[in-house]
């Protein structure tokens, strides 16, 4: 992306610079309904666009298509921009674009949301601008609820759903050495070291019994057969089979317990 020299047909490297008097000039004709000046104030702030799509390089999409979509929230700053404020034009504009390629990311999220649950999101996350911008602080999410009328359980719920997936190699940490990852930072209930001794114990307890009964537990939870298709392959009943079962997890049992 950053040595990307033409996108969309755009050559990034001869893009005009404009002077933020000259922006307020342009905004001011465009106002009045001047077309040209709009397009000259769209070129002459492709630049930004440029900057705030390379926060997201690494989410694997295309350059040009972020651009296009940044390009969309510019339009939408120079179009609403109030000139009565004593705001540099960048300032109101780089949220609106990252805003836009946020919104794209999410509507093109593989794992995908409901209508109801985005608007909620979408609703919830512009409550929580307007009130942040109004009380210069971060507002709760009992606030945002309070303010939309809607259950504090349904605003967590869709902003949750909203969220980006995220590798679980995805560095968190790094401070000279070796990196902290996601996966780091997870608790594995399933490969932690206790079942781990037990899954060792239950492999040298079944060496410990005679061929048939290692057969048995090993079609039966192992492959996942029944108790009658075991009997069937290896041509006893299914009493049999139960007796033999039995026997075989009490000599497993006992051999865990004393190892």
């Amino acid at each position: 992306m950053v040595n990307k020299v033409e996108i969309c047909g755009v050559n990034t490297s001869k893009l005009p610079v404009l002077t933020n008097k000259k922006m307020r000039e342009l905004l001011a004709k465009t106002r009045d309904g001047d077309l040209a000046a709009r397009e000259e104030m769209v070129q002459g702030n492709l630049r930004l666009v440029l900057s705030v799509i390379q926060r997201f390089n690494n989410r694997g999409e295309y350059v040009d298509d972020l651009f296009q979509v940044g390009c969309i929230g510019l339009m939408k700053a120079i179009d609403n921009f109030d000139l009565s404020q004593n705001v540099k034009f960048s300032t109101y504009a780089v949220p609106m674009i990252i805003g836009e390629i946020r919104r794209y990311l999410r509507d093109n999220n593989p794992i995908r949301v409901s209508r109801s649950l985005r608007d909620i999101a979408y609703k919830a996350l512009q409550v929580r601008d307007n009130l942040a911008n109004k009380h210069a602080k971060e507002p709760t999410i009992s606030q945002i609820a309070e303010e939309l009328q809607i259950p504090r359980e349904d605003i967590v719920f869709a902003l949750d759903a909203i969220q980006e997936p995220i590798s679980l190699f995805e560095p968190i940490y790094h401070d000279g050495g070796d990196p902290i990852f996601v996966m780091d930072q997870i608790r594995d209930e399933k490969n932690n070291d206790g079942n781990w001794i037990e899954g060792v114990s239950i492999k040298e307890g079944m060496q410990r019994l005679n061929e048939r009964e290692k057969l048995i537990l090993t079609m039966r939870f192992y492959d996942g057969r029944t108790q009658m298709e075991v009997a069937e392959e290896i041509g006893i009943s299914q009493a049999q089979v139960s007796r033999l079962e039995k026997a075989a997890l009490k000599h497993l049992r006992r051999y865990m317990a004393t190892s």
